[in-house]
């Protein structure tokens, strides 16, 4: 049986009469902030105080958009005698966010946990070359990062937590018990 001529039409009119009578869900952006899921990717917070100049996101960066400059201190012995230590002090670390693609390489390869992920996505510019951002205004993003989501009440405690529980009850231990010269 061969088809209507015109059903094609007509079931496409059907389809555009159906939409327009639906009420609209366009939410209107500015007036209107959208709702995001809890750990969207927006931009790159800096932690400054967990960076350590390791130079590894810069490395592993595909599009290489970070910038990292430092220099060395020396820092003096912690006790006499001892040696001077050397240690690299941040003085620029900047991302170029008009070349940066999003994937999280840097994020992921920080050993130090000094990059996060921000829900901030409001950074237009009007000129391409005020994207690469300073470490202060990465800092500021920072502060956006949601927490972590909570741990899972049936996992065992991180080993971590289990090592300092242990330290922290056995110093409580040797503090409680009465020394020889109170027994006296």
């Amino acid at each position: 049986m061969a088809p209507i001529p015109g059903s094609g039409l007509a079931k496409g009119l059907a389809v555009t009469l159906r939409t327009m009578t639906r009420k609209t869900v366009t939410e209107q952006y500015p007036d209107a902030q959208p709702e995001l899921p809890p750990r969207t990717r927006g931009v790159i917070g800096l932690f400054e105080e967990n960076c350590t100049v390791c130079m590894l996101c810069a490395r592993e960066c595909p599009d290489w958009c970070i910038y990292i400059d430092s220099h060395k201190e020396t820092v003096p012995a912690a006790v006499p005698g001892g040696r001077e230590r050397s240690r690299n002090v941040l003085d620029r670390f900047a991302i170029d966010f008009s070349l940066c693609m999003y994937c999280g390489i840097c994020i992921e390869v920080c050993p130090f946990d000094a990059l996060f992920w921000s829900p901030e996505f409001e950074y237009a510019e009007t000129d391409i070359h005020e994207l690469t951002h300073e470490r202060d205004k990465l800092r500021e993003w920072m502060w956006t990062v949601p927490a972590p989501p909570a741990l899972d009440p049936g996992a065992e405690e991180p080993k971590e937590l289990t090592a300092a529980r242990k330290a922290a009850e056995k110093l409580a231990a040797a503090q409680a018990e009465p020394t020889r010269e109170e027994e006296a």
